[in-house]
């Protein structure tokens, strides 16, 4: 039996960008007050103070608003990337994040295809920062804060399969309204966050990337599975150079060790004649 994901479909037609949903979410997650920090492009950007944020697309059929939120992959390369575990991809979709156990290193900031997770610079102890589709929320039987603050419902919450049936419901239903694409179904292997629009949206910079189907982490293993052997090959390579090194070192010594001992039977000689 296959396993029922949780998710989210956004509307785009219906979004009227009045931002209840990211100040919902920082609410609820307590995020610190918003800063107009230097590694920031804009304050609406994605941070540790904002997890989702609203893009503005302009289009010929005029401004429309986009939700922006970590797309809980089927396959996130950010859980792959993390060498300690402290990203997993819950049995119910969303990944969540562990504080404790990160060390870091930032490698899921470089993995993510849709540049979501962020860092606190900020902190003394830095931490990654992103969206966790409300997982005590959702996994207690609640919708996330986004979803139940939207005063227009042009986000909705449920099971990923019933979310995309109604996807589909509502392009065939309006063809002419709708551009007839479900954004997530298939990008990178799928996602967990849904949209469907009456334009087209860009939804980060990297468009070109994540139009392919292949789950990142099937693309990413064409190169980490030579790894080891790269591994072992670096190795041995370090280890014969070190050998050689140590040796020409031991037989510099025994040189300089032979030459000491025969000038000292050579003085010990004339001294003695």
């Amino acid at each position: 039996m296959t396993e029922k994901k949780l998710g989210i479909l956004t509307d785009v037609t219906k979004c009227i960008g009045c931002e209840e949903c990211v100040k919902a979410c920082r609410e609820v997650n307590e995020l610190p007050p918003e800063k107009p920090w230097r590694w920031l492009k804009n304050i609406t950007d994605l941070s540790s103070a904002r997890w989702t944020t609203i893009m503005k697309v302009d289009s010929p059929k005029g401004r429309r608003f986009v939700r922006k939120q970590c797309r809980h992959c089927l396959e996130p390369a950010c859980v792959e990337a993390c060498i300690v575990g402290a990203l997993q991809k819950t049995a119910e979709g969303p990944v969540i994040y562990d504080a404790d156990i990160c060390i870091g290193c930032r490698y899921c900031m470089v993995a993510c295809p849709w540049e979501i997770p962020r860092y606190s610079w900020e902190d003394t102890v830095p931490y990654i920062q992103k969206c966790d589709l409300c997982y005590e929320r959702a996994t207690a039987g609640q919708r996330p804060a986004c979803v139940e603050a939207c005063p227009v419902e042009a986000t909705i919450f449920g099971e990923r399969d019933e979310l995309l049936s109604e996807a589909r419901r509502r392009l065939a239903a309006e063809p002419d309204k709708y551009v007839q694409k479900i954004w997530g179904e298939k990008e990178v292997g799928g996602t967990s966050v849904l949209y469907i629009s009456d334009v087209d949206i860009k939804l980060n910079g990297l468009q070109q990337a994540v139009v392919d189907e292949t789950p990142m982490p099937q693309r990413t293993f064409k190169v980490l599975r030579h790894m080891p052997m790269v591994f072992l090959g670096t190795a041995t390579v370090m280890g014969g150079v070190w050998w050689i090194v140590d040796r020409r070192q031991k037989l510099m010594g025994s040189e300089e060790d032979s030459k000491d001992n025969s000038q000292k039977n050579e003085e010990e000689g004339a001294d003695n004649p």
